[in-house]
């Protein structure tokens, strides 16, 4: 999903007092924004039954540096990636209830300069993520309301990488559609 030092599908998110964004070394570099930074994705992209993959590091700050914006069926939902000062990993919003809030938060001490691998799988009625390998999620949702935080992040869609007063750097996207169950 990343073509070299090209955006390619990729757009800038025009979020109010957003960084830059550049490219270089096949990466995509969110430069701090005031506050968010990001790029929404042009091309199509499924809804359900799907995996993506990616890493990214933060390079300087001390916020979320590569969350994801994804379709959730007609929904959509944001995995926060070391948010509400730098270390809240979870999933916006389930009822309601932001990432820092509700049954997906835990905690991760992302060091700056180290590159974490993402992955997450969307399914009808269960989404589960990893960063190295290890499980941080693994919700059911179905008969739940899966929603967008208030705010800007809503420009992310329908699948979008943001940070927040931070540098980070995206590398590696890759996605598969699953097998229905």
């Amino acid at each position: 999903m990343l073509e070299g030092d090209s955006l390619g599908s990729w757009r800038q998110t025009p979020f109010t007092g957003g960084g830059k964004v550049e490219t270089g070394g096949g990466s995509l570099h969110l430069l701090p924004g005031a506050p968010m930074t990001g790029v929404t994705w042009s091309g199509k992209f499924p809804k359900t039954d799907y995996e993506i993959r990616w890493e990214a590091r933060r390079v300087q700050g001390n916020d979320f540096f590569s969350s994801l914006t994804f379709p959730v069926g007609p929904a959509f939902a944001t995995w926060v990636t070391g948010g509400w000062g730098g270390d809240v990993v979870g999933m916006s919003s389930i009822d309601g209830w932001d990432a820092s809030e509700n049954e997906t938060r835990s905690y991760l001490n992302f060091e700056n300069g180290r590159w974490y691998a993402f992955r997450l799988e969307v399914r009808p009625a269960r989404i589960r993520a990893w960063i190295d390998g290890s499980q941080v999620f693994n919700v059911g949702i179905e008969g739940r309301e899966i929603s967008l935080r208030r705010g800007e992040i809503n420009r992310s869609t329908p699948l979008g990488f943001a940070s927040y007063a931070t540098r980070g750097e995206i590398r590696k996207i890759e996605y598969r559609v699953l097998p229905t169950r």
